[in-house]
C-alpha cells in the first residue's frame, strides 16, 4: 500500500496572523520562516547540531525510551528576550491527562544554542505574530527540544494523544525527519467536528496554533530503515505568566 503524504497548505508571512485568526492554525515554509525571522537558512541550521545531545526523558508514564528532550524558559517583550532562572515543565491534568500534575524538572537548553543570535530572533518573531492576535504584552515562553526516535520500534511524538496545550499559542517546527514515516499532524476544533492532517517534511517548517481554539496531535512515527528519528523545535507561548 502507498503510503499517502499530505502537504500543509503554507501561508505567508504577511498572512501568518490572519490565518491563525481564521482558522485556528497556519503553516510557513522554511523559506517563509527565515523571511519572519530575519535570518539565512544556514542560520536556522546552526542551531540542529545540538539535537545530537538531548538526555533521555525520564518521565514517560507508557514506559517507553523514544523520548529524548530539553527545556528552558524565557519571557519575550518586544524585542526583548530574557531566560529565566530554570524550572520545571508542568501542566494540569485538564490539558495533558498522561503526565498532567507532575513537575517534570528537564535539563536545560544548552547555553551555546540560546546564545546564537537566531535563538532571540526566532523567539521574537513569533511573538510579534501573536500580539498581532491577542494585544502587544509579554509573552511566557517555554521551549522544547524534542528527539522521538524508532531504536525500540515506535516513536510517539504526543503519548498523551490530541490535546492542549493551556497555553495561548503553539509553535512547531520541524528540525529534521530522518528515516521515518508516520509523524502527521492532527488538528481538530476544540468545539466542533472539523480536523485537518498533514505532515511536515521540510526541515524549518513552522505550524502555529491557536491553543484555546485547536486540539492537537502527531501520529507515531515507524522507522523506513534500520532506525530512524524526528526532532522538533516546540514553543508554547502563553500571557499572564507560566503554568503553575
Amino acid at each position: 500500500m502507498t503510503n499517502v503524504i499530505l502537504s500543509p497548505c503554507f501561508t505567508s508571512p504577511a498572512q501568518l496572523a490572519h490565518t491563525v485568526q481564521a482558522n485556528g492554525y497556519a503553516a510557513l515554509s522554511p523559506a517563509d520562516v527565515c523571511e519572519l525571522t530575519h535570518c539565512e537558512l544556514a542560520n536556522l541550521e546552526a542551531l540542529k547540531s545540538s539535537w545530537n545531545d538531548l538526555p533521555l526523558d525520564n518521565f514517560l508514564k507508557d514506559g517507553g525510551h523514544y523520548r529524548r528532550r530539553r527545556h528552558s524558559c524565557f519571557v519575550v517583550t518586544g524585542s526583548e528576550v530574557r531566560q529565566t532562572p530554570h524550572r520545571a515543565h508542568w501542566q494540569p491534568l485538564e490539558y495533558n491527562a498522561l503526565h498532567g500534575g507532575m513537575k517534570r524538572l528537564f535539563e536545560p537548553i544548552a547555553p551555546a544554542t540560546v546564545n546564537q543570535p537566531v535563538w532571540p530572533q526566532l523567539l521574537q518573531a513569533v511573538g510579534k505574530v501573536c500580539s498581532q492576535i491577542k494585544s502587544v504584552q509579554p509573552w511566557y515562553v517555554e521551549a522544547h527540544q524534542f528527539r522521538i526516535d524508532t531504536t525500540g520500534g515506535i516513536g510517539r511524538p504526543t503519548p498523551e494523544g490530541a490535546h492542549r496545550d493551556g497555553v495561548d499559542f503553539v509553535a512547531i517546527l520541524l528540525v529534521e525527519r530522518t528515516q521515518v514515516k508516520g509523524g502527521e499532524s492532527r488538528i481538530f476544533e476544540a468545539t466542533g467536528t472539523s480536523g485537518q492532517r498533514f505532515t511536515l517534511t521540510e526541515p524549518w517548517s513552522l505550524l502555529l496554533l491557536d491553543d484555546e481554539r485547536v486540539i492537537h496531535e502527531s501520529t507515531p512515527i515507524q522507522p523506513t530503515a534500520e532506525s530512524g528519528y524526528r526532532d522538533t523545535l516546540v514553543l508554547t507561548y502563553r500571557a499572564h505568566g507560566f503554568q503553575e
